[in-house]
């Protein structure tokens, strides 16, 4: 089977295994799931050192839009690296770092700009908190130090982040350090009740919403949402109804909104921010104050992580006194050679017209995807963009689930991880008719062998259920 040599650990897994902490990662588990020694990437394949290649199907974490080794970044960095590889940006500006912002705030038409740069999307979801609270400080209003997030949500790891995510195996351990912040439904369209649309549901979660602001706007600071799809909770999708209704919420109620992009951006869910989707059709675009970028934004070759604002939270700052300024930092706020990479990402939107052919690769996918719509064993599937997710129904799901799928998945060259019972499909924008094909095949191939592991395993040996009627 190709691929079969993924499951034993080379000698490079075997080092890191002796000297690597790995993330997200249960390391007494990690010697029976040894890590790929990656030695090459080629476009949407990551190659190991036992020889054995492997599709990236979830842009190594939904950073890689272009595929991996892409020859026009590749130049770009190459020319920047010989030019200026870093300069701190306090006191010191440099060309990729201001060409950078210019172009993404004009991406907003100019609503959105100053550009602060960040190390990474916890940090950048730190920023944009402590922008929020910063700001209404500065305009003589300190008791707005609350903050709101969703149900299922999921901003990063560090403990200001942490306070305002809601998935427990992140969360927990952690709890007794974390602020406390106000947590308000979910838009998730698969909470949707007999007779339900998704935009029912979305508008069922902004009432809630709008319950806690009337109650406590004057303490609160900001919320913070993911727009369109909550990611590590399992590729929740919601209906761009909530972003509409969240926006005008948060301007009744003097709350500024925050719009965590770092996954859906840069052209994930069909638009370059998801947040623009929030906007119906001949009206004017709406907003968020603040928006967290990173990931896809520099394709997938170095760390950067930004926090775009509206002109009112930045003007907040302004001010003789220095305490008032907003002095987060760290040692490579806006590198040169990052931003670069972001720079070469954008040329190919301009210049590829990658948006409008994402829109065809996603029929291919989607087309060669249609078994799992009407298989009894899953629910739930869905697709927005350049990303798809089915959830496995509970009874056919077996022990270590999301482990046995990833291991079957590399016996057929996949490099896929699910999200607990939710697998998901994030590739790079290469995809072709040929490569969706082989895609599907594999993955549905994958699910076949998974499902029935769950019933041949000693462990698991009742018989399977009955598909569900419904």
């Amino acid at each position: 089977m190709p691929g079969a040599g993924g499951m034993s650990a080379t000698s490079l897994s075997r080092r890191s295994l002796a000297a690597v902490w790995h993330p997200c990662t249960q390391m007494q588990r990690a010697a029976s799931v040894p890590p790929l020694g990656i030695v090459r990437g080629e476009g949407p394949w990551l190659f190991d050192d036992a020889g054995q290649r492997y599709f990236d199907t979830s842009s190594s974490w939904w950073v890689n839009l272009f595929g991996h080794a892409d020859a026009r970044i590749n130049a770009a960095l190459k020319d920047q690296l010989d030019t200026l590889p870093h300069v701190m940006l306090a006191g010191c500006t440099h060309a990729p770092a201001v060409e950078l912002a210019e172009r993404l705030s004009a991406l907003t038409g100019g609503v959105l700009g100053h550009c602060f740069f960040a190390s990474d999307g916890a940090s950048a979801v730190e920023i944009a908190l402590k922008m929020s609270f910063h700001h209404w400080l500065n305009r003589g209003r300190p008791a707005k130090r609350e903050f709101v997030c969703l149900r299922q949500g999921y901003h990063g790891e560090t403990l200001g982040a942490l306070a305002v995510t809601d998935v427990a195996v992140f969360r927990d351990a952690y709890d007794p350090l974390l602020m406390r912040s106000h947590q308000v439904m979910s838009p998730d369209a698969r909470q949707a009740l007999p007779g339900e649309s998704a935009t029912d549901v979305a508008l069922r979660a902004a009432a809630a919403l709008e319950a806690l602001l009337a109650e406590r706007h004057e303490h609160i600071a900001a919320l913070i949402l993911e727009p369109l799809v909550q990611g590590a909770t399992g590729m929740a999708m919601h209906d761009p109804a909530y972003l509409r209704a969240a926006r005008a919420l948060c301007d009744e109620y003097e709350v500024l909104l925050i719009a965590d992009e770092i996954a859906v951006g840069c052209g994930r869910t069909g638009t370059f921010f998801a947040f623009e989707q929030a906007t119906l059709p001949g009206q004017s675009l709406i907003w968020p104050d603040l928006v967290c970028l990173s990931k896809g934004i520099s394709g997938g070759y170095l760390p950067l992580y930004l926090v775009l604002s509206q002109g009112r939270v930045y003007e907040a700052f302004l001010d003789d006194d220095v305490a008032r300024g907003f002095l987060h930092s760290h040692s490579y706020t806006g590198n040169a050679l990052a931003c670069r990479a972001a720079l070469a990402v954008l040329d190919r939107f301009e210049q590829d017209d990658v948006l409008a052919r994402n829109r065809e690769r996603a029929k291919l996918l989607t087309k060669a995807l249609e078994p799992l719509q009407t298989d009894a064993r899953i629910e739930h599937f869905r697709q927005i963009g350049m990303i798809w997710a089915f959830d496995v129904r509970e009874p056919f799901l077996g022990a270590r689930f999301a482990e046995r799928f990833h291991l079957a998945g590399r016996e057929r060259e996949l490099l896929i991880r699910p999200i607990g019972r939710t697998v998901y499909l994030m590739p790079p924008y290469v995809l072709t008719g040929e490569l969706s094909a082989w895609l599907a095949g594999r993955l549905l191939a994958t699910l076949d062998d998974v499902l029935s592991q769950a019933f041949t395993d000693p462990d698991h040996a009742d018989r399977p259920p009955e598909p569900p009627t419904a």
